[in-house]
């Protein structure tokens, strides 16, 4: 059921006194982006008639239109609360569309769409959590990020020593004020590295809440004189800042991955999930961690998953299913980082998910069975982008999921980032060889 009509909208604008309406969309990289027009434009924004020049945003140029449409989700929107209370600035979530009003198949929000209509043709509604890891970092004498901070504190430290605890006391405020449930908040294990928990909600929910949770950890980090970062590894010998997505799949309010008589609790339909996402997560990793940095971060004695296996009991493997708690059964993917764009993350996990269950999947032993009989069966996550590459490229499924638009458009750039990346010469580089060769 909507949240909001149109006339509600034109009454919140009158009683709040809003002045701006920013139309934010997210290109297929994962950022934000927005378009800003007073409320004289309100009818005219609220018809979808607002258009914007295309060829601005990498990933939607060359696509044959010279200017595209936000449509925006009236449930999406929501008041600024940092900005003033005069004259306030409110903001719509859009899809993005044609000039004939269909969906631009290089929208992300419409690729999460499309397959969550599937899993609701199949009689399910699926669910998300997230952990967001996140750093705090000083900003320089011209106010530019650094990857530096004299904060010093450790796990669930307390203030003084988590300097940080402040900073996310607003983050919390203001996603509240915005809707968001912040299921808990804390300093997590390295220096100057933070954690959001963001409370279960519907899959375009929390891509959503994903992308508006970014947007308030910077602006409010920028009102405290620090900066946040979700970069994967901002910094060597530290670990690295993962973004953990739990799942859970219901049908009429059930949660279907339960069942009291199954394996701890996990039903066949939660076991033949989990099996399709392993089946395609190495090749997912261009998804899920699509930067060079991110694999910095997946490598071995940084507490980041590094194979492809799954665990009962252990929290450091890639996938953790799990049945404690009052929520039921749950799946937990621990590759994904904050570099990735959230829509087409949920929508690959779920697209995956369904294909296992269709077709009776079986995961592989999890770690504590190879273990207890001495096999292994653990394959292993790409090591490099240019690896995550190679593998997406060999995914028909995964193509069609996100289509041939994003898909094609995730290739070429990537491919082009690695070999950018390959030109550089860098300082371990010049340490390493300049002497001695």
């Amino acid at each position: 059921m909507a949240k909001y009509s149109r006339q509600d909208i034109l009454d919140l604008i009158k009683e709040e006194d809003i002045e701006f309406i920013r139309l934010q969309f997210t290109d297929i990289s994962g950022t934000l982006k927005n378009v800003a027009m007073t409320v004289s434009q309100i009818d005219k924004i609220l018809d979808g008639r607002c258009r914007f020049d295309c060829a601005a945003i990498d990933g939607f140029r060359g696509t044959g239109y010279e200017e595209l449409f936000l449509v925006p989700d009236l449930d999406t929107f929501v008041i600024f609360p940092w900005r003033p209370q005069n004259g306030k600035v409110a903001r719509f979530l859009c899809d993005v569309v044609k000039p004939d009003g269909s969906p631009f198949i290089g929208d992300s929000r419409y690729i999460l769409k499309k397959v969550i209509a599937e899993a609701n043709e199949m009689g399910y509604v699926f669910d998300v959590g997230i952990k967001h890891e996140f750093f705090l970092f000083d900003l320089d004498e011209n106010g530019e990020p650094t990857n530096h901070s004299n904060e010093r504190g450790g796990y669930f430290d307390v203030g003084p020593n988590d300097g940080g605890e402040n900073t996310r006391r607003d983050m919390v405020l203001y996603l509240e004020d915005m809707d968001i449930e912040v299921e808990s908040s804390y300093h997590s294990d390295e220096a100057s590295q933070h954690v959001l928990e963001i409370t279960y909600k519907d899959a375009l929910t929390m891509a959503d809440s994903i992308m508006t949770t970014r947007l308030v950890a910077k602006t409010v980090a920028r009102r405290h004189g620090v900066h946040a970062t979700f970069m994967p590894k901002p910094r060597k010998h530290l670990k690295g800042s993962g973004a953990h997505y739990t799942f859970s799949l219901s049908k009429d309010g059930r949660n279907i991955f339960t069942d009291a008589d199954g394996v701890r609790g996990i039903s066949e339909e939660g076991y033949q999930f989990m099996a399709g996402i392993l089946e395609h997560i190495a090749s997912m990793s261009l998804v899920n961690n699509p930067i060079v940095n991110s694999y910095k971060r997946l490598i071995p004695g940084y507490l980041a998953p590094v194979t492809v296996g799954w665990s009962f009991t252990n929290d450091s493997p890639l996938i953790r299913l799990t049945s404690i708690g009052g929520d039921g059964a749950r799946i937990v993917l621990r590759s994904p980082d904050g570099a990735a764009n959230p829509y087409l993350v949920i929508a690959s996990c779920l697209a995956a998910g369904l294909d296992g269950i269709r077709r009776g999947l079986q995961p592989m032993p999890s770690i504590e069975e190879q273990g207890n009989n001495g096999k292994q069966e653990i394959g292993t996550l790409p090591r490099t982008l240019y690896e995550a590459v190679s593998l997406f490229r060999e995914d028909v499924f995964l193509q069609d999921v996100l289509e041939n638009h994003i898909s094609g458009h995730l290739i070429h750039t990537k491919d082009e980032e690695w070999n950018e990346y390959c030109k550089e010469v860098t300082m371990w580089e010049h340490a390493r060889y300049l002497g001695k060769i």
